[in-house]
């Protein structure tokens, strides 16, 4: 079992949005009302750009968005009709970074732009929240990086599955050690992709494994840390319509574990199959589907108010996708505490998905 990734319980506690619930912004009568933090969006086009452009406006209470950089004129004239971009400015990237009082940036462009441009905005000083995967090879990543450490900046990674709550237990298992030594993990994240898609993602030797199945490879990089020996299997069912790797498979070989991914876009049932599952020595922790989360776990013994065999697990309800994310990045901004996901993580996260997917790893 890896342990190495994690602070002391209390620390951990605190450091997961688990605490969120209890640990939001106090309100003391008489207390100064902490100022709005200042943050922009650049891009529009990143699967998840206006899932967390609508999250980032949620919290007016918390932030307050200065603008958007889209520099495709047709693009935003498409938005003219969509409610997310109610009132929204669109402004250049140059004026966004000179903003007086900025503090963060949600960096959300087309994958080949994301480290480029999260490497600008650190250079102008901002916090930045940076959606996955960070890049095609590893060199530029260590750089992004480099940037955050020299100038004491966080890079929050988009990893959507870190403030899941049936993650979020799962990593408190794992800490306290429920589940003993792990010897077990497999996951699979997977879609139906129509030809739209499979044409966006083509342009990825490494398919889907590198797009989508990255957020399941950051959650076992959680609990098992970075893999010795990777084996990956790349199938393209269609070499006379696309090159897109379609239908994917990496085996991790860890000291005491052997852990497998699997990322299918060929599932017509993809999304309520998305699974993650966890063995060790002393019980089993079982999340399928994952969004929204239901956990199902057996444990040899009764652990806290959990109780030996199987069982079902309620959770706390899920708001939005990303809130998490941004509850907890306010927190970070405000100093209030560290992410609980550093750059050492980070890149062993970002390492293990391009060798995952056959991709190489400093091309």
């Amino acid at each position: 079992m890896h342990l190495k990734q994690f602070p002391s319980r209390r620390q951990f506690i605190q450091n997961t949005s688990l605490a969120i619930g209890v640990l939001e912004f106090p309100s003391i009568v008489g207390a100064a009302v902490p100022a709005k933090i200042k943050i922009g969006q650049i891009g529009t086009t990143h699967a998840h750009a206006l899932g967390k452009l609508t999250t980032i406006r949620s919290f007016h209470d918390l932030y307050e968005l200065v603008g958007v950089v889209e520099p495709d004129a047709k693009r935003r004239d498409s938005f003219a009709r969509n409610k997310t971009f109610t009132g929204v400015k669109w402004i250049n990237e140059e004026e966004l970074l000179n903003t007086k009082g900025l503090k963060a940036v949600a960096v959300e462009t087309d994958v080949r732009d994301l480290v480029p441009a999260g490497i600008r905005c650190l250079r102008a000083g901002m916090h930045i929240h940076l959606d996955k995967p960070a890049g095609i090879s590893m060199g530029p990543c260590r750089q992004l990086h480099a940037e955050a450490i020299k100038r004491k900046l966080t890079i929050q990674m988009g990893y959507m599955l870190r403030y899941n709550p049936g993650f979020e237990l799962l990593f408190q298992f794992v800490r306290d050690g429920w589940l003993g030594d792990l010897t077990e993990l497999s996951g699979m994240m997977g879609k139906r992709a129509g030809a739209g898609l499979r044409k966006q993602l083509e342009e990825f030797e490494g398919g889907g494994m590198f797009e989508l199945a990255c957020h399941i490879i950051d959650a076992m990089v959680t609990v098992l840390g970075k893999p010795g020996n990777v084996t990956s299997f790349n199938h393209r069912t269609y070499p006379d319509k696309d090159t897109f790797a379609d239908n994917q498979m990496a085996v991790f070989d860890y000291p005491k574990t052997i852990a497998t991914i699997r990322c299918n876009h060929l599932d017509p049932f993809g999304g309520p199959r998305r699974q993650f599952n966890v063995t060790g020595e002393y019980g089993t922790f079982e999340i399928r589907p994952m969004e929204p989360p239901s956990v199902r776990i057996a444990l040899d013994r009764d652990r806290g108010k959990f109780k030996k065999g199987w069982q079902d697990v309620e959770l706390p309800r899920s708001n939005g996708r990303y809130d998490g994310d941004f509850l907890d990045l306010a927190k970070i901004i405000r100093g209030e505490k560290k992410l609980a996901w550093d750059s050492k993580h980070d890149l062993a996260v970002h390492e293990t998905v391009l060798r995952a997917c056959g991709m190489k790893v400093d091309a």
